[in-house]
């Protein structure tokens, strides 16, 4: 039961025996010329990226975490800019912003998607605001078309952080393609596998050129490249292997069968939890495709006595795995409850002025703090094959500790 679900095959095998006999599992220089982009099967699964997400560049590094902080960089953010980001995700997304000594402002989410809410993130907008951070979590976009109204009002930029999200559309584009920057993660649990990577995707030519030249150390080719504004030009090893980029080739090509795995696994707990009392079911936006890299559940309070804790409790003892009851609330981290990253002063918060003049309480972001305290209840289908017999039992289950729920 519960078998875990791998989509390395045999394909993957031949592509990496291949790569092997080669000898070339890298082929950057960290100096301008053609090798300057890397390798054969990072050219080739960068090239399958542009074709199969329908954009002008797709760059792959050695993260997506490397992707964010790329992207930010080659936006031009300075110390002391804000970047406007929702604090239900993953801690990278708010790294990369400090990264470069941006100040990450954090804007509430909405309860129906848990993506970041456009009416609160425009309330957060001031003059120091250069981008605002859009993430497409558990696996469908954002409101990015509102939140691309707001940013081109205000002379900003949106970057979409679709870790979580790849090959999930919204209006018929694919999520990651549909702001300034996007991309995804390739991560050993991703709907896309190859161990670690990721992936960044962008129609703006200027900017995919700044990401590249961050990706593989850039101070020391921006004279034969020619570039004008070295701002940010400081590069990294960023850079995806030989083996990655070819496993990727080929997990790419398997892409659409994952998604409509999730969505029928998806379908068929909904269609059978949905008459649980108290229990609302994952909510899909108008015109969006949902990519199920978490079933996301809530419990409401209103309706039922017993704590979602204490239901995850009795979920879990009955058998059914990788139940979840909180996510992340960033703003609640040390790093901001103290305002301490580079250095002990108070870096960059103390950049503007005083560090007190960011607030990170509790309380600023009460529906996320709610979801994470009381309400979210997700099910990380994402690791197992979900047999037909195991999805009955996970129906099974719940219906079984449901009957033992204290309603008002």
């Amino acid at each position: 039961m519960f078998k875990k679900f791998n989509t390395i095959g045999d394909e993957e095998k031949a592509v990496v025996n291949e790569i092997l006999d080669s000898g070339l599992l890298s082929k950057y220089v960290g100096q301008w010329g053609e090798d300057f982009l890397g390798g054969p099967y990072v050219r080739k699964f960068e090239s399958a990226c542009e074709d199969y997400f329908e954009v002008k560049h797709a760059i792959a590094f050695n993260s997506w975490t490397s992707g964010l902080v790329a992207s930010l960089g080659a936006i031009g953010i300075s110390p002391g800019d804000e970047v406007i980001v929702t604090p239900w995700t993953m801690s990278a997304t708010a790294m990369a912003i400090l990264h470069w000594g941006g100040i990450p402002v954090f804007a509430d989410i909405s309860p129906e998607d848990f993506c970041i809410d456009p009416a609160k993130a425009v309330e957060k907008i001031s003059a120091r605001t250069k981008a605002i951070m859009s993430v497409d979590i558990f696996g469908q976009s954002a409101d990015t078309h509102a939140l691309m109204k707001i940013a081109a009002e205000n002379g900003i930029k949106v970057i979409s952080d679709t870790a979580q999200a790849p090959g999930a559309k919204s209006r018929n584009r694919f999520a990651g393609t549909l702001t300034h920057m996007g991309g995804f993660s390739l991560n050993y649990h991703k709907h896309i596998h190859t161990g670690e990577g990721g992936v960044l995707v962008t129609d703006d030519d200027d900017l995919a050129l700044r990401a590249q030249l961050i990706r593989n150390h850039a101070e020391s080719v921006v004279a034969a490249a020619e570039i004008q504004d070295i701002s940010n030009m400081v590069g990294y090893n960023f850079r995806m292997n030989e083996i990655e980029a070819g496993i990727g080739l080929v997990q790419l090509t398997k892409l659409e069968r994952v998604l409509q795995k999730r969505n029928t696994e998806t379908s068929y707990l909904v269609e059978n939890l949905s008459n649980l009392k108290g229990l609302i079911m994952p909510k899909v936006s108008r015109d969006n495709t949902h990519a199920y890299y978490v079933i996301a559940f809530q419990v409401e309070p209103s309706i039922i006595v017993t704590h979602r804790d204490e239901i995850a409790r009795k979920l879990s003892n009955f058998g059914i795995p990788n139940i979840s009851t909180n996510y992340e609330n960033l703003h609640l981290l040390p790093i901001f409850q103290q305002k301490i990253a580079f250095g002990k002063d108070g870096f960059p918060w103390n950049f503007n002025g005083s560090p007190d003049d960011y607030d990170y309480k509790k309380g600023i972001c009460p529906v996320a703090e709610d979801m994470n305290d009381n309400r979210y209840l997700g099910f990380y289908a994402n690791e197992f094959e979900l047999l037909e017999s195991d999805l009955e039992f996970i129906v099974k289950g719940f219906h079984e500790v449901w009957r033992t729920l204290e309603f008002f």
